[in-house]
């Protein structure tokens, strides 16, 4: 098979949805009988054209990007305007059978106006589904027709969680929408052979540093442990557009001796970051599916977390669901966690067991079947 993959976001840019690209690409990579092209962006102007495996090129339109993990809208045009001249070409030189687009907007819109051509496939990753980004409310109403178009006619359409699948059930509840989790690499992330017993409980955040995270709101959790006598220490690894604003509320709350921002970390520097801590944190409003998340179980590390999409999966009896915005429902958690040595290695354990039913194989074993369906509807 031969396929046009499209992603306005791939590392460095962007965060989740890129990552999990980059993964089922590493899984592709292992599969001689498939030929790639991936159309996606690269931060500065220039175009470049990148072999990442034998079987897979990647395209890369040059941007004039501001910041690696915030997209403007002036950005996602100039991305589109671009991408779409080079997509025309590609397809016209290229005998593709499928195209996969990793999010329906904005790359599902190329895939649309070649439908009569090309079927292709969507992968739903958050932002791209009506309800889930609260900074996009005004964007879901103005372009709610064309992705109602785009959802429409595509070939298949699949969702990263049960949660982000009901979201857009409830956009289009006509729709057969099916569910491909992400996966990890549990050789990769796996838990410290032996957890430090002194210190503050230290507390992991990671993510783009943006509203949707809400990781204001974990600043005020650790004020309110702290208040309550707990020994707190939060880190935070992640860049975005509120970093300045997150720094600065940290200041003025006289916790910069308890919080740490780590700022944007290599990739091959996480592995060691979630080993050095003690439970993952997290306070989004809506996910996906949680890369993060499942690098910390993999990595064992209980989780507490606000209730959201995405979720579901991922946390059963590894970790706590608390509800926003109860700041004392998430103390009462880290208290209750961290409170009895015996729950805390039971629920790292649980972390870990459940991280081991993911894989990026299985994922990509998914995918394919996906394209066989669409190439072969018969069979």
């Amino acid at each position: 098979m031969k396929i046009l993959m499209l992603n306005y976001e791939f590392p460095p840019i962007g965060g989740g949805a890129g990552q999990a690209h980059l993964n089922l690409l590493g899984e592709y990579a292992k599969r001689p009988d498939l030929q790639i092209d991936v159309l996606t962006a690269a931060p500065r102007p220039d175009f470049t054209l990148e072999q990442f495996a034998d079987n897979i090129r990647l395209h890369r339109i040059g941007l004039h990007k501001k910041s690696l993990h915030y997209w403007t809208k002036i950005e996602i045009l100039e991305w589109l305007w671009k991408a779409n001249r080079y997509y025309k070409r590609l397809i016209s030189r290229e005998k593709y059978d499928l195209v996969h687009s990793f999010f329906a907007f904005p790359p599902g819109w190329l895939c649309y106006r070649t439908r009569d051509r090309l079927p292709y496939i969507l992968s739903l990753r958050g932002s791209d589904v009506p309800g889930f980004n609260v900074r996009l409310r005004l964007d879901y109403k103005l372009l709610a027709g064309l992705f109602r178009r785009i959802w429409a006619g595509a070939s298949a359409i699949v969702a990263n969680s049960r949660g982000l699948r009901q979201l857009a059930k409830d956009f289009m509840p006509e729709l057969d929408i099916d569910v491909i989790p992400n996966g990890v690499d549990t050789a990769i992330y796996r838990p410290a052979l032996q957890k430090r017993s002194d210190g503050p409980i230290r507390l992991l955040s990671v993510g783009r540093l943006i509203t949707r995270k809400r990781t204001d709101w974990l600043i005020d959790v650790v004020h309110a442990a702290a208040a309550r006598g707990l020994n707190v220490h939060l880190t935070i690894a992640g860049e975005g557009n509120l970093l300045a604003q997150l720094q600065e509320k940290t200041r003025k709350m006289n916790l910069s001796d308890r919080i740490a921002f780590l700022g944007r970390v290599e990739p091959e520097r996480m592995p060691e970051v979630y080993r050095d801590n003690d439970i993952f944190v997290m306070a989004s409003e809506h996910e996906g599916m949680s890369n993060a998340m499942l690098e910390a179980i993999a990595s064992g590390l209980p989780v507490i977390s606000t209730a959201c999409e995405g979720v579901e999966e991922l946390i059963n009896d590894n970790g706590i669901l608390v509800t926003y915005p109860h700041v004392y429902g998430f103390v009462a958690a880290i208290r209750s966690i961290t409170a009895v040595p015996d729950k805390y290695e039971t629920l790292s354990k649980a972390s870990r067991a459940i991280a081991e039913t993911f894989s990026w194989s299985a994922v990509a074993d998914k995918y394919i079947e996906h394209y066989r369906q669409i190439l072969n509807p018969n069979i």
